[in-house]
């Protein structure tokens, strides 16, 4: 066999071996550098918005029920502006459980307690007036 194609033959093959083997990984360095990245990280962001606010708020309003639907954990109210929500007065279906709604009927005028959350609200307590 020729020196060249020698050569190539055996540089191709230490190529193909090198690319079958997997490189392995310093876990505990590349943590390192990780923490030392966030780690200059300060300052109070108590006043920076957030993204995907996640948090409840509550709010507290009165209103008449329109409809109540327990299957589907739903009451329909006509309720007065609820200024923590930023909602004027209006007619609206709000989620509910079940057993709250024991007692109240069509026509009730209720107070209610709110968990706001995603522009939509959750009643939490509601008691008729």
């Amino acid at each position: 066999m020729k020196p060249l194609t020698l050569t190539v033959m055996l540089g191709a093959t230490a190529l193909l071996a090198a690319c079958g083997e997997k490189a392995e990984t310093n876990v505990a360095a590349n943590a390192g550098a990780t923490a030392e990245a966030t780690g200059n990280v300060s300052g109070d962001m108590g006043n920076m918005a957030m993204s995907g606010d996640t948090a409840a708020r509550t709010a507290k309003g009165t209103g008449t029920i329109i409809e109540i639907d327990k299957a589907a954990g739903t009451v329909t109210l006509d309720h007065g502006p609820i200024p923590e929500a930023n909602w004027p007065a209006m007619t609206m279906p709000f989620a509910v459980k079940p057993e709250l709604l024991d007692g109240l009927k069509g026509g009730d005028k209720v107070a209610f307690d709110l968990a706001i959350k995603d522009g939509g609200g959750a009643i939490t307590a509601i008691k008729k007036q």
